[in-house]
């Protein structure tokens, strides 16, 4: 009987090449990483459209879709290169302060990203005159497929992989494995079973379904209804710190970090705790405080 060897992960980081070109002579290159980021603004900014366009109790309009969805990439990208540089890269920012613009080396954190949108929302909600409440309850629903192309990003790049596993479903992660062969010698290697034992949990996809789809089927619909002011983004704040509690539990700690206490406590939990407690606050207040929003 042949034996059932873990899933490799070991997919090519580059979705499209286009060359070499004439005149710079120079092979033009997409990678995955690009096209889950337009993936997840552009699912964005077409279901924001559609809300707007159907809803028109939301107070949006299709064309400040587009304005808004501007500001809020740069809250993304700049919040999460910091809050990663910040909370996850063990003083990197004190030894090299320049890492924190070097965003093309990797590391974004979803923490970062969301303070970084926070704020890009208090501020808009100022310009606007909308207020923070309705430009947040209007925005979190559609945030959740945006991380869900993101985690899977992180599965095709072959990082933030889980703990090990005897599970039929764990794979194998080559840059989990601590060993001087790689590429095809270590493929070769993985052939014999040699590697069975470092197959680990693929979290990222865990993270793609729970945080990702199934927070944003929840919000949905939850959503598609008026609800009192900053009920939607209550419900956002404790989905995702729920589920992103939970999958710390099969994710591997960030190498320089570890476990911050107990032996279990990891810093995705320890970030996320103060949203599972701001969710609940917000949605008591929300139900004790504000009218629904009437439908018009």
């Amino acid at each position: 009987m042949s034996q059932i060897l873990p899933y490799f992960v070991n997919i090519d980081p580059v979705a499209i090449a286009i060359g070499p070109i004439p005149l710079i002579e120079k092979t033009l290159t997409i990678h995955w990483y690009a096209v889950m980021y337009l993936l997840a603004f552009f699912s964005f900014w077409k279901l924001a459209e559609w809300r707007a366009r159907k809803d028109p109790w939301r107070g949006w309009q299709e064309a400040e879709v587009a304005d808004y969805l501007f500001y809020a990439f740069i809250g993304v990208i700049l919040g999460g290169r910091i809050g990663y540089v910040l909370f996850y890269s063990g003083g990197l920012l004190f030894t090299d302060p320049l890492s924190i613009f070097r965003i093309w080396d990797g590391g974004m954190s979803f923490h970062g990203g969301f303070i970084g949108v926070l704020l890009v929302g208090l501020w808009y909600g100022r310009k606007t005159g909308r207020g923070f409440w309705n430009i947040a309850d209007f925005s979190v629903p559609m945030v959740p497929l945006g991380l869900m192309f993101g985690r899977f990003g992180n599965f095709i790049g072959g990082e933030l992989w889980g703990r090990k596993t005897e599970a039929a479903w764990g794979m194998i992660f080559p840059g989990s494995i601590n060993s001087p062969l790689q590429g095809d010698a270590l493929y070769q290697l993985y052939l014999t079973g040699a590697l069975n034992a470092e197959a680990r949990h693929p979290s990222q996809l865990y993270q793609a379904g729970l945080e990702g789809l199934l927070l944003f089927l929840i919000l949905w619909f939850y959503s598609r209804k008026p609800r009192p002011a900053a009920a939607v983004s209550g419900m956002f704040l404790l989905g995702y710190g729920v589920f992103r509690s939970i999958v710390e539990f099969f994710r591997q700690p960030d190498a320089q970090l570890q476990f911050i206490a107990f032996d279990w406590l990891t810093m995705g939990q320890l970030l996320s705790l103060p949203m599972i407690i701001a969710g609940i606050i917000l949605l008591f207040w929300a139900y004790r405080k504000s009218p629904p929003v009437q439908e018009v």
